[in-house]
């Protein structure tokens, strides 16, 4: 009695297992776009309502479409500015517009701080920035961060580096960690493969990754160091 029970134990837990590894991925994929498409959705949602307030008979008023058209409200516009900003006439609007921002005393702040990470976070292989693993939240347990550049100690000189440290899943808070260079671990991860670990948690990413320093614990060179201003 019990060997066939046991068979259909096994049975059961075989394919369970191969229903995880089946929806799986295709239930993080899910993760990922409700998560895009409910920021979209919620960008565009103020503008959808204020034409369905202009034209409350349209079908803007109706609420099972109003997030579609939202995402797609959105999209657009992300789409116009781009398109604009591509262009010359674009491009000194958008800089007209930026100097504009820099003169605004609290807005400027964050506004700089902002654009200066999406360049960092779209700069390609050959820049300054790195993917890098840094003993995070404690010692012995690696996070990937993002090597955005590297300073100096002002009292004793010593090169430091700032790394910034994603949230899985939601990427868009993360942690700054200014550690020492000889801490820091460069990868062989692109910017793509990394962000797709995170957006995962860790599902979609390269079979390897260089996890021990290489030549047993070769620092960041501090070449790129700047003074702190």
């Amino acid at each position: 009695m019990k060997g066939p029970i046991s068979r259909t134990l096994r049975g059961l837990q075989r394919n369970i297992l191969a229903g995880i590894i089946t929806i799986g991925p295709l239930f993080v994929t899910y993760l990922i776009f409700s998560f895009l498409l409910k920021y979209l959705a919620q960008a565009g949602l103020p503008a959808v309502q204020l034409l369905a307030a202009f034209f409350p008979r349209a079908w803007f008023g109706d609420p099972w479409l109003q997030p579609a058209l939202a995402v797609i409200l959105t999209l657009a516009m992300l789409y116009v500015a781009g398109r604009v900003t591509s262009l010359v006439l674009g491009r000194q609007l958008f800089g007209l517009f930026e100097s504009v921002l820099e003169r605004l005393p609290f807005v400027a702040k964050v506004y700089t701080s902002v654009r200066q990470l999406l360049d960092s976070m779209m700069a390609k292989k050959d820049s300054s920035q790195r993917v890098v693993l840094i003993d995070f939240p404690i010692a012995g347990q690696k996070s990937i961060g993002f090597l955005t550049r590297t300073l100096s100690d002002t009292a004793t000189g010593r090169p430091l580096a700032a790394v910034l440290v994603p949230n899985a899943i939601n990427p868009t808070s993360a942690f700054l960690q200014i550690l020492p260079t000889e801490r820091v671990i460069e990868t062989d991860l692109t910017m793509e493969q990394a962000m797709s670990m995170i957006m995962t948690g860790g599902a979609v990413g390269p079979e390897t990754i260089r996890y021990a320093p290489e030549a047993e614990n070769r620092s960041i060179s501090p070449s790129t160091s700047t003074a702190p201003q």
